[in-house]
């Protein structure tokens, strides 16, 4: 059963994340993401970047990593067997370049229970090694009551 006493609570323990070109590669060939800039470097620099850059969605990778501190850890209540995604949302400052490396906080923004399902809400900031805002990530989940 989910603990809904954990509604506010946050999560800063994830290790920071480098953001690679190969992890940039890999992630725009699985979502079709066919721009040269998500794979030649010199294409990326001429479209006014400093490297390969990353397609929005990409966050999510560093989100659901971050997000496993909270969802893992058994105080959760969470069982992730009886999860079922329900949203996701991005809102991003600038986008994610290869040889960023960035730190996250994660925020239990809301926690509602109707019906045998819990709406678990997460916000994940995404920040740069100097402290600024590079995007949010809002996911929503559903977890599914025993019985």
């Amino acid at each position: 059963m989910v603990d809904l006493t954990r509604m506010g609570a946050v999560f800063t323990g994830t290790p920071p994340y480098a953001v690679s070109r190969a992890k940039i590669a890999e992630f725009a060939d699985a979502v079709g993401a066919t721009s040269a800039v998500h794979h030649v470097p010199e294409a990326a620099v001429e479209a006014g970047y400093r490297d390969v850059v990353a397609p929005p969605t990409f966050a999510v990778v560093i989100a659901q990593r971050a997000e496993s501190e909270y969802i893992a850890d058994p105080a959760s209540g969470i069982d992730f067997s009886r999860v079922v995604h329900a949203n996701e949302s991005f809102a991003h400052s600038r986008p994610l370049v290869a040889g960023d490396v960035v730190h996250t906080e994660v925020h239990v923004d809301s926690l509602t229970e109707r019906a045998g399902i819990t709406m678990v809400t997460t916000r994940t900031e995404i920040m740069d090694d100097g402290g600024a805002h590079v995007a949010t990530v809002v996911s929503t989940l559903a977890v599914r009551g025993e019985g």
